[in-house]
């Protein structure tokens, strides 16, 4: 019996796609032996409601642009495609119906969204359906108590010196600060809005730079003149 395929969602808003963003994928491509990476850009989180963010369409084309070398990186629409489409746990619901059961699918969340877990949607049968990846930063406290003693049997730690992946058929909660780039979207925004191009250029793709400035994404609000 041949082994299952693996792919990974990242979902996200995406405003905009950075360097950190790039290399979370890459690494979980490494150390998961992951098949492909699918970003799937949010319309709107739903824990950001309120919150002016770049037009879909900018978000979109930023990803493509960012992932455009890497055949393994690949950018969902579906998420936006449907303005209704808030929930990650619809999400992954989505892709297991559509990948089937050749696949299995890992999440990645950043070490925010984990600490703000049991507010999401369905949260206790989300960590359960699929593998879930916690990349952290080296030195980051990351709590597991919010979750229960039941989900947290179910958290491997792999910053532990030595762990490695080890695939398991029971769903699992992986944690890893294997990506030493720490770049925050508030920080590139501000820097966008500020004109500072040069810094700009260090924090994003090459490509998402130009288009940023191209298009004045982010001049005076998290919004551009030309949506």
């Amino acid at each position: 019996m041949s082994a299952k395929r693996r792919i990974a969602l990242y979902g996200g808003t995406f405003d905009p796609v950075h360097l950190g963003h790039v290399e979370v994928a890459r690494r979980v491509l490494q150390l998961f032996e992951i098949e492909k990476v699918l970003f799937v850009p949010a319309q709107v989180a739903p824990h950001k409601i309120g919150r002016v963010v770049a037009a879909p369409l900018h978000r979109y084309a930023m990803l493509a642009l960012a992932t455009q070398s890497d055949p393994n990186l690949v950018v969902s629409s579906f998420e936006l495609d449907e303005p209704n489409r808030r929930y990650t746990v619809d999400t992954i619901a989505h892709f297991e119906e559509q990948l089937g059961v050749d696949t299995e699918l890992f999440f990645i969340m950043g070490a925010d969204s984990w600490s703000e877990i049991t507010t999401w949607r369905d949260w206790q049968r989300l960590l359960v359906t699929v593998n879930h990846i916690v990349v952290t930063r080296p030195g980051y406290q990351i709590e597991r108590g919010h979750v229960g003693s039941e989900i947290a049997t179910r958290i491997v730690d792999l910053r532990a010196s030595g762990a490695a992946f080890d695939s398991v058929t029971e769903r699992r909660i992986y944690f890893t600060d294997a990506v030493m780039k720490d770049v925050a979207a508030t920080d590139i925004r501000r820097v966008a809005r500020e004109r500072r191009f040069e810094e700009l250029a260090r924090l994003v793709p090459a490509g998402v730079a130009e288009y940023i400035v191209k298009y004045g994404i982010y001049q005076g609000s998290n919004e551009t003149q030309y949506s």
